[in-house]
């Protein structure tokens, strides 16, 4: 049976909120300058008792296109609070500049946009920890479920994600046999993938060795947008998380708009070659009703989810039909190539070694070890078992 893996995307909306707090690291000029966007300092007459209000709002916006949903927003949530709500909106390109300069004022914004990893670093004494409030208890959630790296989940990892580079390494000519090496031309952009999923997760990437998480349970209570998971998945998420649906690995790889879904499996029916003829003939008989009788090949697919046979019950899973629908559109299937792992278990188990090293510090030289452990260690299983 095929199973598909992919990130599981729950359609959900958010707003990142980030709070403003005091910062020595970073001393914003306060040159005077009129910001870029009319705001509603004079906000309409709230409907309760404005002395009972306390606090205020500075909202600097990022998003230009938003300017006006945001002004309304703020406008009616002063006329049901009393609480004043300020909407600065940069103009599009400036906002950094914006924030720098509005940051050394007295009346700083209270929210403010962080935009990448970088911005995290700049800003990360004005952002206030959010742990334990309001927000992270009932808006809260982040990208990525809990990415770990024990033997309970990282062949989630290992195994499934890196297809990916071993994908792209076949350059259009799928392999038939294990290769003796690879090239790891492709490494980086696993690492653009793997960086993406560990830094922007519910669990640090300090803590992911020990595992204990449980990533299907972060996404379906919704504390997690992402999840590293395949179409056997469906059955738990589709009561919970009923608008859940599947979108390929991106990784910076030229053309991959065109991509689909990843699909394959480790998993083949094998009838045994040492039992008697009667009993092989038996299974197969067996097997063809399972897939041709209505009712059995019905009870099969929902359990499997799809049965790779023309007769076959159609497939109810959701994620597989999103596997398909790519496929319509012209998209191209990442093919199981990962089943060439050689010596499948030590070469996992070096690989998750040098990861668990990289997620521990995040230096050039331990990535060197996950570009060792990946290239070298492929080459080196190889010849464990070829000789």
């Amino acid at each position: 049976m095929k199973k598909v893996l992919a990130l599981v995307l729950a359609l959900v909306m958010a707003l990142a909120l980030v709070a403003c707090g005091g910062n020595d690291s970073k001393t914003p000029a306060d040159d005077g300058s009129k910001t870029p966007s009319t705001d509603n300092q004079t906000p309409s007459t709230p409907s309760n008792d404005s002395s009972a209000a306390s606090g205020r709002v500075y909202w600097l916006n990022f998003k230009p296109e938003s300017d006006e949903v945001l002004q309304n927003v703020g406008k009616l949530y002063t006329e049901k609070t009393g609480v004043p709500v300020k909407v600065v909106t940069a103009a599009s390109g400036t906002y950094s500049q914006t924030l720098n300069a509005e940051m050394g004022k007295s009346e700083a914004p209270t929210i403010f946009v962080v935009g990448n990893q970088a911005g995290v670093r700049d800003w990360t004494d004005y952002a206030l920890d959010l742990k334990g409030t309001a927000i992270e208890a009932e808006l809260g959630f982040d990208a990525f479920t809990s990415c770990d790296m024990d033997g309970s989940s990282n062949w989630r990892f290992v195994g499934h994600m890196a297809n990916l580079e071993y994908y792209y390494e076949q350059e259009g000519t799928p392999w038939t046999e294990c290769p003796p090496t690879l090239t790891g031309k492709y490494m980086d952009n696993f690492k653009n993938l793997y960086d993406l999923c560990i830094n922007n997760s519910l669990t640090a990437p300090t803590d992911l060795s020990v595992g204990g998480h449980d990533a299907s349970e972060e996404f379906r209570s919704g504390k997690a947008a992402f999840q590293v998971q395949g179409s056997w998945e469906y059955d738990g998420m589709k009561e919970q998380v009923p608008n859940a649906t599947m979108i390929p690995y991106y990784c910076g790889v030229a053309g991959e708009e065109k991509a689909g879904l990843n699909c394959g499996t480790e998993n083949c029916w094998a009838i045994n070659a040492k039992v008697s003829a009667e009993d092989q003939q038996a299974t197969m008989d067996f097997m063809v009703w399972c897939v041709t009788d209505p009712e059995a090949s019905r009870m099969l697919v929902d359990t499997f989810g799809v049965m790779p046979y023309k007769n076959a019950a159609e497939s109810t899973n959701a994620f597989l039909a999103d596997a398909n629908e790519y496929s319509n559109n012209g998209c191209y299937v990442m093919n199981w190539a990962t089943n060439f792992q050689p010596n499948v278990d030590e070469y996992r188990a070096a690989l998750t070694s040098a990861l668990n090293a990289y997620n521990a510090d995040q230096s050039d030289a331990n990535w060197e070890g996950v570009r060792t452990a990946f290239v070298d260690g492929w080459a080196a299983q190889y010849q464990v078992v070829n000789g």
